[in-house]
């Protein structure tokens, strides 16, 4: 594949860049796929299996399955901690100033 963008990408930039809470849906999900990369990364890097490390926790093999393809939502910043501590590693929370402000929708 070339360097450039497809028609297909610079279409997708175009509609995000119209579109503030598509780009707000987009950021959210991609910033959750990242979460959920980053903890099966993490526990094959440390060459623990799912069924180890849902023992280390008290949870089950299918809970730790569901939480690293992405089926479970809203976690919970003290199951994070814990997973983080069993594979070895540190939660870190950060928030960020955006380029442009998003609107925040009513709710």
């Amino acid at each position: 594949m070339s360097a450039g963008k497809t028609s297909f990408m610079k279409w997708i930039d175009a509609r995000l860049a119209r579109d503030p809470t598509l780009r707000r849906q987009v950021e959210e999900m991609l910033a959750e796929m990242r979460l959920e990369q980053t903890v099966a990364a993490l526990r094959a890097d440390r060459g623990i299996s799912q069924r180890e490390l849902a023992r280390i926790l008290g949870v089950s093999q299918p809970a730790i399955a569901k939480l690293e393809s992405g089926r479970v939502k809203n976690v919970q910043l003290k199951t994070l901690a814990r997973l983080a501590a069993a594979l070895g590693g540190t939660l870190r929370i950060e928030i960020v100033k955006r380029s442009r402000p998003a609107r925040i929708a009513a709710r």
